[in-house]
């Protein structure tokens, strides 16, 4: 019987929407000798990861970082500005912002789910007006927290952070403003202090290109204000230990030492190179993946095109094509990994990653991958994606920011 080689040669294409391809730069920088997490070597280490992911965020407020995935994040976030029994409003644009909605549950808080009307599922950005008419309805101030996704990994959506704070404001309401930007941070601009978050969420995987393993709160003075009469219990996730222990660059537990080498290394990459011009190359990078989408003829998972995902592209397939089929002939036949599917749309679309560590190479490669995937799937296609995408990305120069890119 003849089975798959899991190891051919050259280079495995990675373009799932995360974990994303981790650089050479960052892997030696991780094989660094483990060092004392006590001593000065490392309470310098911390000191400017900290200031650094302080720039990252875009915040001059305290920056958590935890050894976790954005799932520990989320629970942190929940657990330092609530108390049992809250209410929150969620809004669902996909598959993560559901599962961040059972986690809530579980803790014991009590949830109200907000969607997009009508019978698209998960095609959407966050409506700000919902929110905000939700809230003016809220004359006892009930909900505590308003909890929205910033970039959908699920669906390829990008929602407006800003106005969904400028929705709270005008309603008078109180709420914290809790932001998840796991797949979106160091690939999407995002602005904690600017947009008004109170907590942001994020983790390693995604544009800081590292392995899965660290996570983030970003917390606004109103949500440390918050955590001094939070009754959720905690201990490990505990703002107050980490950030008195982060003064000196240090932490109340065993921090994980490595990642934080390749974590100061990741932050050395992208802020030489400065965050305008960071966002600008994965603009561009969509840009070229929606062309090849477009050109195929198949639609794009997200029907707004204000609010399309620097990040990844969600391909639906045509009724009757297996996306999860097409996914596993591209990866079989070409060494390419692709994302899956989730929850709702599982089997009618797949995800491609344009994150982090990448060129126009790299997803010319991925593109003709999934065409030639697509074909023998027996997909009729209008045309030549990889031909369309070849054209955006020859004729828009890398390293070009668009006129008002800040």
């Amino acid at each position: 019987m003849q089975t798959l080689d899991l190891h051919p040669t050259g280079r495995h294409y990675l373009q799932i929407p995360g974990p994303s391809p981790v650089p050479d730069r960052i892997l030696r920088a991780m094989s660094l000798p483990t060092i004392d997490h006590r001593g000065p070597e490392f309470g310098a280490l911390g000191l400017k990861v900290l200031a650094d992911m302080q720039k990252i965020f875009q915040t001059r407020q305290p920056v958590i970082i935890y050894p976790s995935s954005g799932t520990g994040a989320w629970e942190a976030a929940l657990a330092n500005t609530l108390s049992p029994g809250d209410q929150l409003l969620m809004y669902e644009t996909g598959h993560f912002a559901a599962l961040w909605q059972k986690l809530a549950m579980r803790l014991g808080l009590e949830t109200e789910v907000l969607r997009h009307p009508g019978p698209e599922v998960w095609r959407h950005g966050v409506r700000a007006d919902l929110i905000e008419e939700r809230l003016r309805a809220d004359s006892q101030h009930a909900i505590k927290a308003v909890c929205v996704v910033h970039n959908e990994t699920s669906t390829g959506v990008t929602s407006d952070i800003a106005a969904v704070r400028r929705a709270i404001d005008a309603a008078r309401h109180p709420a914290l403003l809790l932001v998840d930007t796991i797949s979106g941070l160091a690939s999407a601009d995002y602005r904690h202090d600017e947009w008004g978050a109170d907590v942001t969420i994020s983790g390693s995987q995604k544009g800081l290109m590292l392995p899965p393993g660290i996570s983030f709160n970003a917390v606004s003075s109103k949500a440390l204000e918050a955590s001094r009469t939070a009754r959720l219990p905690k201990a490990f996730w505990a703002w107050d230990e980490i950030i008195e222990s982060n003064r000196a660059g240090y932490w109340p537990s065993t921090p994980n030492t490595n990642l934080l080498y390749g974590l100061s290394e990741a932050c050395d990459m992208l802020l030489a190179q400065g965050l305008p011009a960071v966002f600008a190359r994965h603009r561009r990078w969509a840009k070229g993946v929606r062309a090849a989408v477009n050109a195929w003829g198949l639609p794009i998972q997200c029907a707004d095109p204000a609010v399309y995902s620097p990040v990844l592209t969600g391909v639906m397939t045509p009724e009757g094509i297996d996306a999860d089929a097409v996914r596993k002939t591209i990866y079989e036949r070409f060494d390419c990994s692709l994302g899956t599917g989730l929850g709702k749309v599982k089997g009618r679309m797949f995800r491609i990653g344009h994150l982090g560590d990448c060129n126009d190479l790299t997803l010319m490669a991925a593109l003709s991958g999934c065409e030639m995937g697509l074909k023998l799937a027996g997909v009729k296609l209008a045309g030549s994606g990889v031909l369309a995408a070849m054209d955006h990305f020859s004729a828009h120069p890398a390293g070009v920011l668009e006129p008002g890119a800040v």
